[in-house]
């Protein structure tokens, strides 16, 4: 806890006599730095609230951390020492550098689970908000303190599978291609479907049972249609892998559907054998009405796993041979009664830490056209975009830099690039669609990963332009005190709130309040920068404003990279 918080927490402590005091931050900083409600004080002190926070505010006495009390209804809003703001503020973030803010080191390990794309289907723009919020929270977490797994469960058997093998097996009659070959069986799924759902008749139902055919084929291992689920399915990992290095996420363990089939239909027996779940019509389920959450089907009449199957033998290996502590689940918000189904499941089970796994939803990314289907065909292929949005940037960069060499503008534009795709994805409330427009995206001017980045080039640009080594400014005497116009003190504010919005999105699961941090921080660094000039300043206030942009600098590349994000030192 910083010291202003705490003295402003002993005070109200000592004179209302409540031993848990919750303080919150005002919606407007000239309000406040801090605010204390005093609603929960009314029925103990027979008093109004309005009062109530008048009579602390008489009460109060300057610090030398916490200068001044005011009302606003019913708060009290504190307002700390600027000085002291300043010099404590600016001297953590030079002395911690990399490390402020960081989290100390927690006992509990977490595994968190995201991408899940499926083989024999297209990596498409759909799939890129979980990807870009599963491997931020990541980085997160970790900076918070947490031990982390990093996840990918992947759907490389099932239905979709048994309808591309179907095709390719029967209908496909053209050669194999020699590269974008993940993205090619992409296009064939969608043929399967299209014949699938335009049949009629005798061929509906002879192509659904030729379907339902291949898929216990596939699950009973049949020789033939095993080598080639085999040779296909390596064809959508490597091209996968391939986007992962491009767009920078990484995981550490990758687990299959294929692997779970077997060790989840003994646990569906198991089930069975206890009772926790019935037959109905030659299905397997799990009657959770009493829950309000419907049956939960665990295996089809026809004998054949499904999602959920698998998903009860994925829970028990996590735990049993990880060693973690929470299961953490990346998914779309249309899988919301699916996840509350399988943990309710899980403690039906005896499943110890049922209650350790959590569902971190988000909702659809569309395009202007409308959704986007890998079974429709409605869809922009990720790598693609990402290729387009970096010749997009580059361009951009040609026109600033016109005598940059081809590599110098090649590496600006991949860091503009990606910023742009991944700020997008990210800086959105997860329970809000996005409608993603990869040129609002990279708008320099716009609330844009590129626009957070331009403010950290922008300081490098002014170190290199003032001669000083920005590493050294931590062992510089400076005098904080100078620092007292408005502009240098919201922006000296809003670094020292790093830690609580760190520590909100990482507790809380919204990577989005780091973004929103960071737009904020950039533009009040943009206020400063113009308001309270620095190297024309005098050489004492020149020396403290290079400061606070040191400080600024080193918050917007940590905060960047947790976004998985670069911090280029040019633009």
């Amino acid at each position: 806890m910083d010291k202003f918080k705490k003295e402003i927490i002993i005070f109200l402590k000592k004179e209302t006599g409540v031993k848990e005091i919750a303080l919150e931050e005002p919606p407007d900083p000239k309000m406040g730095d801090y605010a204390f409600p005093c609603f929960s004080l009314s029925k103990e002190l027979k008093k109004s609230p309005n009062k109530i926070a008048k009579d602390l505010a008489s009460r109060f006495k300057p610090t030398e951390y916490v200068s001044e009390s005011t009302v606003i209804g019913p708060y009290i809003n504190f307002f700390v020492s600027k000085k002291k703001l300043a010099e404590i503020v600016i001297k953590k973030i030079l002395k911690e550098k990399q490390n402020y803010c960081k989290g100390d080191k927690k006992t509990e390990k977490a595994m968190v689970e995201y991408c899940q794309v499926n083989t024999h289907k297209a990596f498409h723009v759909g799939h890129l908000r979980g990807t870009m919020i599963g491997s931020a929270l990541i980085r997160l977490l970790r900076y918070h303190g947490y031990d982390v797994i990093a996840a990918n469960y992947q759907g490389d058997i099932g239905a979709h599978v048994a309808k591309c093998i179907w095709y390719l097996k029967n209908h496909n009659h053209g050669d194999y291609p020699e590269e974008n070959k993940g993205r090619w069986l992409g296009k064939i799924y969608q043929k399967a479907n299209a014949m699938l759902s335009n049949a009629s008749g005798r061929n509906k139902q002879k192509y659904d049972e030729e379907v339902s055919n291949v898929l216990q084929a596939l699950e009973n291992g049949e020789p033939h249609l095993t080598e080639l689920w085999q040779k296909t399915r390596q064809w959508s990992l490597d091209d996968f892998e391939a986007f992962y290095n491009l767009i920078g996420v990484e995981f550490d363990e990758y687990f299959f559907e294929s692997q779970m089939e077997k060790p989840g239909k003994e646990l569906v027996n198991d089930l069975l054998d206890r009772k926790i779940a019935q037959k109905s019509e030659g299905a397997v389920i799990i009657n959770l009405e009493k829950y309000r959450l419907g049956n939960y089907l665990l295996l089809k009449s026809d004998g054949t796993s499904l999602y959920s199957t698998k998903d009860i033998a994925l829970a028990k290996l996590k735990f049993d041979q990880y060693d973690i502590s929470k299961s953490i689940h990346v998914v779309g918000s249309e899988q919301k009664l699916y996840f509350r189904q399988l943990f309710r499941t899980l403690e039906l089970m005896g499943f110890k830490n049922a209650k350790n796994c959590v569902h971190v939803p988000y909702d659809l990314v569309t395009l202007e056209g409308g959704k986007i289907s890998s079974r429709e065909g409605v869809l922009i292929y990720a790598d693609e975009l990402v290729e387009d949005v970096i010749s997009f940037a580059e361009k951009e960069v040609k026109k600033r830099h016109d005598d940059w060499d081809k590599e110098r503008t090649g590496q600006s534009a991949k860091k503009i690039a990606l910023s742009s795709v991944k700020f997008g994805m990210l800086n959105q409330d997860n329970n809000k669609a996005i409608v993603f427009n990869p040129g609002k995206a990279m708008d320099f001017e716009g609330e844009t990963g590129p626009y957070v980045q331009y403010a950290h080039a922008r300081i490098c640009s002014i170190f290199r332009k003032s001669g000083k080594d920005i590493a050294d400014f931590d062992k510089k005497d400076i005098d904080y005190s100078l620092l007292n116009h408005d502009a240098e003190m919201q922006l000296i504010s809003q670094l020292g709130r790093f830690g609580n919005i760190l520590e909100a999105a990482a507790e809380n699961y919204r990577v989005y309040l780091l973004c929103h941090y960071l737009i904020r921080l950039a533009q009040q660094f943009n206020e400063f920068y113009h308001n309270c000039p620095i190297l024309a300043a005098k050489p004492e206030l020149m020396k403290s404003r290079l400061a606070l942009a040191a400080g600024t600098k080193q918050v917007l590349e940590i905060g960047l990279n947790l976004l998985g994000i670069e911090a280029p030192d040019e633009m």
